[in-house]
């Protein structure tokens, strides 16, 4: 379930600790492209072992589309604090109050859009209160619990990190990985330096506490049909998390927008970024947001 992101933001984007009624987390703010008229906010919210760099390719072909792109690191992710060994402040109705406040210190409504794992904490937090919100998008988010597959790996990761610190999983991690794969020759040399410190910045509580989560998550997608906002599911044309037939079915019990990204998987957000980016604008500017605001922050 992890991505290769791209570490560097867009020149125009700005990097800082927003402050928030939970705290400060760090954020990537890239503004509307010069000259284009601004049409929206978007709250973009990351995986399991995620973090903002995720929705770096995204940043530029939205903001020439006119939305204004935050993508935000949770309680105890990458560069974002948090406890190192209590478990309760990564619950998922935490987490979920925790968008809610990074949305209301964007000043709302926002389009909110939540990656995996991030999909189920946003859609927690549309479930507590959706008024900071003027649509939500689920990336490669299903229904409840992730596959068999998934949940064998994730369950490997947490016995891992009950007994090992964070640099030696990371090693052990890394000899599972083909050497072919270690370092991709479009990254450069240190790519793989900067995926280690983004690992190193996860808090074991936070993995720990999300791990179980993504592994025990209920169906609540009832639920969050009788939320009166607009939905959208887009995911890659293969998933290993949640197969892709789970998600179309989603959509449908959601009356919801649905995308399929062809040649991507897991991260159509880092795989297929100028599709994904296309379909998020398309489906945003359907929905009609008066009263959003379109600063730049």
């Amino acid at each position: 379930m992890s991505s290769r992101p791209a570490f560097s933001p867009p020149s125009s984007a700005r990097a800082y600790a927003l402050r928030t009624s939970r705290g400060e987390f760090a954020v990537v703010d890239a503004p509307v492209a010069s000259g284009v008229k601004a049409r929206g906010v978007a709250l973009l919210v990351p995986g399991f072992t995620g973090s903002k760099e995720d929705f770096t390719l995204l940043h530029e072909p939205l903001a020439a589309r006119g939305y204004r792109t935050v993508a935000v690191d949770g309680r105890g992710q990458f560069e974002s604090d948090g406890p190192a060994d209590d478990q309760a402040p990564y619950a998922q109705q935490e987490l979920a109050r925790d968008v809610l406040a990074q949305a209301a210190a964007l000043g709302g409504p926002v389009h909110l859009v939540g990656h995996s794992l991030g999909g189920q904490i946003s859609r927690a937090a549309v479930l507590l209160d959706h008024s900071p919100f003027a649509s939500f998008t689920l990336v490669a988010s299903g229904p409840a619990q992730i596959s068999d597959s998934q949940r064998q790996r994730v369950k490997l990761l947490r016995d891992a990190l009950a007994v090992m610190g964070m640099a030696e999983v990371w090693e052990a991690m890394q000899a599972m990985v083909p050497p072919e794969e270690v370092e991709l020759p479009d990254r450069g040399l240190g790519y793989q330096e900067l995926l280690r410190r983004r690992w190193l910045g996860n808090k074991p509580a936070q993995l720990i506490a999300t791990g179980r989560q993504l592994c025990t998550e209920p169906d609540r997608v009832a639920e969050l049909a009788a939320v009166p906002l607009p939905l959208h599911v887009l995911s890659g044309a293969r998933d290993d998390t949640w197969p892709v037939t789970l998600l179309d079915d989603m959509a449908v019990r959601l009356k919801a927008r649905r995308t399929v990204v062809p040649g991507a998987e897991h991260s159509p957000n880092v795989e297929q970024p100028l599709v994904t980016a296309r379909a998020l604008a398309d489906f945003w500017d359907t929905t009609g947001s008066p009263g959003l605001p379109l600063g730049s922050g």
